[in-house]
């Protein structure tokens, strides 16, 4: 239940400023109010909704707050990018092929749930890579918004083939230790999938939310 809330408002489902009926909720969902008042509890503790006394639950989460979480993680990520590029070892190349491969193949046949996994999986395999583990800890604060995102955007067939594109760029870029595109190549990398996930959930561009062509 938790989960399926999170997902429904980080997929823009739920606007920014809209009342949750928790009623309406467990209905739609076929289950009592008890669930529904649990996980809103859980996603106030996680800033995603706020509750008003004798108002009721309003949605917190915007397509602003989503693409400043994006800002942040790319810079974080291309710095490890950066690192993880000096670090490369044959085993840790031929590592981060195997998961190319298995994207390759997952993007071709449409399995989102196999897609994120992998997604994620080859991300992690570069945090690792990179030693960084304090701007590892610092990302662990939002992996669950970033896995929600993922889930949305990718369910999204044009999205799912250039988000493997640029894993791969990505790869090449480490492959031949080249720090400085491996670093360019993931920031632009996140930044895209933000920017697309705002404007396909929320319906806003960068401009919009006065943060230019970033």
């Amino acid at each position: 239940m938790h989960e399926r809330l999170r997902r429904s408002i980080v997929a823009g489902r739920f606007k920014s400023g809209e009342r949750i009926n928790e009623r309406q909720v467990a209905e739609m969902l076929g289950v009592s109010t008890t669930p529904v008042k649990d996980a809103i509890r859980m996603l106030e503790s996680e800033g995603l909704v706020r509750t008003e006394a004798r108002r009721g639950v309003f949605v917190e989460f915007s397509g602003r707050q989503a693409f400043e979480m994006a800002l942040g993680r790319a810079a974080l990520e291309s710095v490890m990018a950066h690192i993880a590029a000096k670090r490369m070892t044959p085993a840790t190349i031929a590592e981060l092929s195997a998961l190319i491969d298995a994207m390759a193949e997952a993007t071709e046949h449409g399995a989102l749930e196999e897609i994120v996994r992998l997604n994620e999986a080859y991300h992690g395999a570069i945090h690792r890579i990179s030693g960084c583990r304090y701007l590892e800890r610092r990302l662990d604060g939002q992996r669950m918004y970033d896995h929600a995102q993922r889930l949305a955007l990718l369910g999204e067939p044009g999205q799912r083939d250039a988000g493997f594109v640029e894993h791969k760029g990505i790869f090449d870029a480490l492959a031949a230790r080249d720090s400085a595109l491996a670093e360019a190549r993931m920031k632009r990398h996140i930044l895209r999938s933000a920017r697309e996930h705002v404007q396909l959930a929320f319906g806003e561009s960068l401009e919009e939310l006065d943060y230019g062509d970033r």
